[in-house]
């Protein structure tokens, strides 16, 4: 015997799937429900955000803004916290919830000892996560995996002088010997003003770890002694551009009134922390800024941050506070003397996107950033019809014994990239490599030579 479906069985078909899919989508994406996030209790906050103070002191509270109004939060207030470099974000409905988001912002490390002791559930970071960081954190899960970290803008490092000093470059190395003390005045470097001072983050601050890694470090230096300290980029700013004698480092966002220098390292040329060279990581002094969270975090409002900040919205965000989103874009470069043959031709006919795919340490494995930028450079090829061999994509590396083994190796990192843009449709005009043409780091030590390991994209 069939079956035949009655009028009310027809009406309710429709209700009946609807919830069946709803009800898949809360299986499949817990996190992502339709359910509201939940509202504060009793004053007490529903998200604690703690470290860097370059991405705590503008960025993050923009970035909470932006959440909570996208949740439907309209009244968005900060207030300051319980201490200096310290915010309370609040957020009311019009039905009377709160939802309160408490942020500190005293420097990079202090992100992680938060996440240690649970006094907070994201920390934010102006640098990697550290080999004994991560080992502390073990019992809570792999902190360096893709599911922990997360890249949400980059910034440069900008080398800042008093807008009067006349120079205009410099290479790391002198950088290295200028704040070790070595170089002792300004007319020793060409310029003129007498004796240098000296003006450096405090110890805590993921900015300061990433000077001393790519500047001191690299070059066996440490920091003079008497060099003046802040815990705030934007007072070592100011601090800057008020002393003709002044030199200091800051974050994108907190050059305000000072004067910046192009940087050169090893044998690239030497770079302005301009926009797309920053986007790249081919400025010398790029770095990236992370949220990190326990792999197993069940705060539903830590993961909401994670994907708002990744979104449109979050991206648009990171580069209205004075850093540099993630979103691909077009640029078209100017040819050069230098360049080979097959790139200058590329210079001339095709634009260069904003983005270079770079890989995990000692492997031809995309690193967690690069994972996801497949996905927006997926988008991008998508929305602007590049899909079908118009685009290029060229490897790059460090030098090797053999040329052709350097060529060969770089080639074959532009081969991994294909591979996962192909699984999507991407078809290619051409795969290349260039050995190690065109570097944006000294090859001297191990990071150098991973910034070099890189793969740019072209499109015609």
């Amino acid at each position: 015997m069939s079956y035949k479906p009655s009028a009310s069985d027809a009406q309710a078909w429709p209700v009946t799937i609807a919830w069946l899919i709803i009800g898949f989508i809360c299986y499949a994406f817990p996190w992502q429900a339709f359910a509201a996030l939940p509202s504060s209790h009793a004053g007490e906050p529903v998200l604690r955000v703690q470290g860097s103070n370059t991405i705590g002191a503008h960025l993050l509270p923009e970035l909470v803004k932006g959440l909570l109004q996208s949740e439907g939060y309209a009244d968005v207030s900060v207030q300051p916290g319980k201490a200096e470099n310290e915010l309370r974000v609040i957020g009311r409905s019009a039905d009377g919830k709160e939802a309160i988001v408490d942020l500190a912002a005293h420097g990079s490390s202090t992100g992680f000892v938060a996440l240690k002791d649970n006094s907070a559930e994201l920390a934010a970071a102006s640098r990697p996560i550290k080999d004994a960081e991560a080992a502390g954190l073990s019992a809570s899960g792999n902190l360096r995996s893709a599911k922990a970290e997360h890249v949400i803008g980059i910034d440069g490092l900008a080398i800042i002088v008093n807008p009067a000093n006349a120079l205009d470059e410099l290479t790391t190395d002198n950088l290295a010997r200028i704040f070790s003390g070595e170089v002792k005045t300004w007319e020793e470097l060409g310029g003129r003003g007498g004796a240098i001072h000296l003006y450096a983050r405090d110890d805590n601050s993921g900015t300061f770890d990433t000077f001393k890694e790519l500047v001191l470090a690299g070059h066996g230096k440490t920091l003079a002694n008497g060099t003046q300290r802040f815990e705030s980029s934007d007072q070592l700013s100011q601090q800057v551009s008020a002393d003709p004698q002044g030199i200091g480092f800051v974050g994108l966002s907190s050059i305000r009134k000072a004067k910046t220098l192009r940087i050169a390292d090893g044998d690239s040329q030497a770079m302005p922390p301009s926009t797309t060279l920053i986007a790249t990581e081919d400025y010398p002094l790029s770095r990236r800024l992370f949220l990190y969270m326990k792999p197993e975090e069940s705060n539903r409002w830590a993961h909401a941050l994670l994907q708002f900040a990744q979104g449109d919205q979050g991206q648009a965000l990171v580069s209205a506070s004075g850093f540099v989103g993630q979103r691909v874009q077009a640029v078209k470069m100017t040819p050069r003397a230098g360049m080979p043959q097959a790139y200058q031709s590329l210079a001339r006919d095709a634009q260069r996107l904003s983005v270079n795919f770079r890989f995990r340490e000692g492997s031809a494995t995309l690193d967690n950033k690069a994972q996801r930028d497949v996905e927006r450079l997926l988008a991008y090829l998508q929305q602007n019809g590049k899909m079908n061999k118009q685009t290029v994509l060229v490897g790059f590396g460090d030098p090797k014994q053999d040329p052709a083994r350097a060529e060969l190796l770089s080639k074959l990192r532009a081969m991994a990239v294909r591979r996962e843009l192909a699984k999507d449709g991407v078809m290619f005009r051409e795969i290349s490599g260039m050995g190690d043409a065109l570097p944006v780091a000294a090859n001297n030590d191990d990071d150098g030579r991973i910034k070099n390991r890189r793969v740019e994209v072209w499109v015609y």
